[in-house]
């Protein structure tokens, strides 16, 4: 069903944890995109142009949900993630605000990149390391994308994929050869173009990413199972840090 596009008077309100609901009700699509900025301060100049933008105006759509900028650890890249009902909602927006926003912050911060952006379906699966309720906010968000050969698309091989890796941290936390210690959650999603899977993973700090990444544990036969799996072509794993998370107001 096609989203009304029109503009309204709600305004744009920042979340103060700048963390997005991962399972609000409602998101029929995610969009993920990528921004080279080059450093540290210009990182900081780029969200908070951001915030100024947005907030200046009506938010454009109910058909948005939630929009969210992450820092990159490497002092270079920002990573925006949105929620929207569907991906009309999203292809609307382009089509009607997106350029002049971006052009306004563009004229703060001259030179950005804008690297590459997917489309994806809402959480497919997740995991929660811990209690749900303990209130835990992530320090960092670890964005693992894995890229699958598209002539497997549609056999089922990214869902497996999932699979194998949920079992093999299952495994790990059953035998305490590896625990999550300082992870909080993994978020599973599939691109709608069939070839990658990004799992959004928050986690108390980059040293509790990093502790868990160094563990000596013997890798077992479920990891072998997910580094070697059938039509996987390569992974690459960044970290950010959240910065900034808007909705509409009430």
């Amino acid at each position: 069903m096609r989203t009304e596009q029109k503009e309204t008077r709600v305004n744009a309100v920042a979340r103060p944890e700048a963390r997005p609901d991962l399972h609000r009700p409602g998101v029929g699509a995610v969009l993920v995109s990528t921004w080279r900025v080059g450093t540290p301060e210009r990182q900081r100049a780029a969200v908070e142009a951001i915030r100024t933008v947005w907030e200046s105006r009506a938010w454009p759509d109910l058909g948005l949900l939630s929009y969210s900028v992450l820092a990159g650890t490497d002092g270079e890249t920002l990573l925006h993630y949105s929620q929207w009902t569907e991906e009309q909602a999203y292809d609307d927006f382009v089509r009607a605000y997106r350029d002049d926003r971006n052009a306004e912050i563009d004229a703060a911060v001259p030179g950005i990149e804008r690297v590459e952006l997917r489309r994806y379906g809402r959480v497919h699966r997740s995991r929660s390391h811990g209690a749900e309720d303990g209130g835990r906010l992530p320090g960092v968000v670890v964005i693992v994308e894995a890229d699958f050969d598209p002539a497997g698309a549609g056999t089922g091989q990214r869902e497996e994929w999932v699979d194998n890796v949920l079992t093999a941290l299952d495994e790990d936390e059953a035998a305490g050869a590896r625990p999550v210690s300082g992870g909080i959650s993994g978020n599973f999603h599939l691109s709608t173009d069939g070839g990658r899977v990004l799992n959004y993973a928050e986690w108390e700090s980059a040293r509790a990413h990093e502790d868990w990444l160094a563990n000596a544990a013997p890798v077992s036969d479920a990891w072998r199972a997910v580094h070697h799996h059938p039509g996987l072509v390569g992974s690459r794993v960044r970290r950010y840090a959240p910065a900034l998370s808007l909705s509409a107001g009430a």
